[in-house]
């Protein structure tokens, strides 16, 4: 039961990154961002929000053992 609800939470964290990243590609070239930049700035926005989501976790680890 623990390693299946492991396994999901990674995965919808990992497609929140992706949704926040595809946002964040598409504002950059609404902006008129070159498509490298667009590109970086969506990279940008993936490994912020993976990192938050690491950050969170450990957080939560910590408080609940």
């Amino acid at each position: 039961m623990s390693v299946t609800v492991v396994l999901l939470t990674g995965a919808v964290a990992v497609v929140l990154a992706l949704l926040a990243a595809a946002g964040a590609g598409k504002l950059a070239r609404l902006d008129g961002a070159t498509y490298p930049a667009a590109i970086s700035r969506a990279a940008a926005a993936f490994v912020a929000v993976l990192t938050l989501v690491a950050v969170l976790t450990g957080i939560l680890a910590q408080l609940l053992s």
